[in-house]
């Protein structure tokens, strides 16, 4: 089905299911704090941020209501193909491999590849990846973010964390000397944490790779599918821009 069976007693639609992280900031964080932006995922937990406002919009567009359900990166797709969510908005790539096995709208998205390093590093002036040879990089397990730290020729490419906090501490303790981000996220980061600063790369230095994020569905929903590319087109980059202006500057600093 395209959207969970049990209607909402309150307004009688329908709930769009929608899977993230809720651990990967400006998309989606976790909060304690219940606000205009945030959806609950538990009793006491909220989760905002970019993603969260693009379900409310997606939702909105359908006539739904939306639910977060926060699932680890790993188990989003698997979530989507049992049914358990009906979408995953989680600052995901539509690459060749995971459209083997769900459907992914346009983009709603588009970023730039960056490293984040510690403020005084020496590797925090260079505008080359390439500089980064025989240096320890790390990126997210099982993302994009992991595999582009090959196009560093010489790298020493350290093992991949779950998670962005889990990253940023292998940082700051000195275990990497930089770690892979796409701006959005590497700005939310610097932002909580001043020790830090992002290295962005001169024109044609910088990584090779699809710096977009899609909303995934189910393979054959492709209803739904449809449904939400013909909301997509009404959401103009300006306002995606701004609600990711927002979300950077709404994210807690110091909440994981």
């Amino acid at each position: 089905a395209a959207s969970s069976e049990t209607a909402s007693a309150a307004s009688g639609r329908q709930t769009l299911r929608v899977g993230m992280e809720c651990n990967y900031a400006p998309f989606n964080w976790s909060t304690t704090s219940s606000t205009d932006t945030s959806k609950p995922i538990s009793s006491v937990d909220y989760c905002d941020g970019y993603d969260v406002i693009m379900a409310s919009t997606i939702a909105e567009g359908l006539d739904m209501d939306v639910e977060i359900v926060k699932t680890d990166w790993d188990n989003l797709i698997p979530a989507l193909q049992n049914g358990e969510i009906d979408a995953i908005i989680a600052g995901m790539t539509a690459t060749d491999e995971r459209k083997e096995t769900v459907s992914f709208t346009e983009p709603y998205y588009s970023s730039e590849e960056v490293v984040i390093v510690k403020a005084d590093s020496a590797l925090s002036s260079i505008t080359n990846i390439q500089e980064l040879a025989g240096y320890k990089v790390m990126g997210q397990l099982n993302t994009l973010y992991d595999d582009i730290i090959d196009q560093i020729d010489g790298v020493v490419h350290a093992t991949p964390k779950e998670d962005y906090p889990s990253m940023v501490y292998s940082l700051q303790q000195g275990e990497v000397d930089a770690i892979t981000a796409e701006l959005p996220v590497a700005e939310g980061v610097i932002s909580a944490n001043p020790d830090l600063t992002i290295v962005r790369f001169s024109e044609g230095n910088g990584f090779v790779a699809d710096s977009t994020v899609s909303i995934a569905v189910a393979k054959d929903n492709t209803e739904l599918l449809n449904k939400m590319q013909e909301i997509l087109k009404t959401i103009s980059e300006d306002t995606r821009q701004q609600i990711m202006l927002e979300a950077v500057e709404r994210q807690p600093a110091n909440e994981d």
